[in-house]
C-alpha cells in the first residue's frame, strides 16, 4: 500500500523561534523572534551561554521579547533558566516586552514582580517595572 503522503515535506514546527546576539562593551541583547515555548529553550540558553563565556565583562543582557508572538509556560520556565543563569555573575537581564502575548502570562503567573520588565506595549506608558525583592509580598 502506498504512503499518499510519501515525498511530501513535512510542515515547519510552530514552535519556531529565531534569536539573535548584538553586544556592545558590557551589554548585549538577544532578541527572540516568534513563538516562546519548548523549542526555545536549547538556542536561548545556548546564546546566553556563549555571551558569558566570551564576554568575562558583560554586566548587562537585555531579552528582548517585542516580536514573541506566543508564550507559554514552557517559555516562562526558559526565562527563569536565564535568569538563574545570569545572577551568579551579577548580569542583569531586563525584558523588553511589547504584546500582550507576553505581558499576560508574566502577570498572571507572577514572574511580571521577579523581573526587570520594560514595558513597551501600546496604550500603556513606557515604564521599566523594577522587580520585588524576595520575601516582599504583594498586595
Amino acid at each position: 500500500m502506498d504512503d499518499p503522503t510519501a515525498g511530501e515535506e513535512a510542515p515547519a514546527p510552530s514552535g519556531s523561534v529565531t534569536v539573535t546576539t548584538t553586544q556592545d562593551g558590557d551589554t548585549a541583547r538577544i532578541c527572540v523572534v516568534g513563538e516562546l515555548a519548548e523549542e526555545a529553550r536549547r538556542p536561548l540558553v545556548r546564546a546566553m551561554t556563549d555571551l558569558m563565556l566570551t564576554s568575562p565583562h558583560l554586566r548587562r543582557v537585555e531579552l528582548d521579547l517585542r516580536e514573541v508572538e506566543y508564550m507559554n509556560s514552557a517559555g516562562m520556565s526558559t526565562l527563569v533558566q536565564l535568569a538563574k543563569l545570569a545572577e551568579p555573575r551579577g548580569i542583569q537581564m531586563p525584558l523588553v516586552v511589547q504584546t500582550s502575548a507576553v505581558a499576560r502570562p508574566l502577570q498572571v503567573s507572577g514572574l511580571w514582580r521577579r523581573f526587570v520588565i520594560d514595558d513597551r506595549r501600546e496604550g500603556t506608558p513606557q515604564q521599566t517595572t523594577e522587580p520585588m525583592r524576595p520575601g516582599i509580598e504583594h498586595r
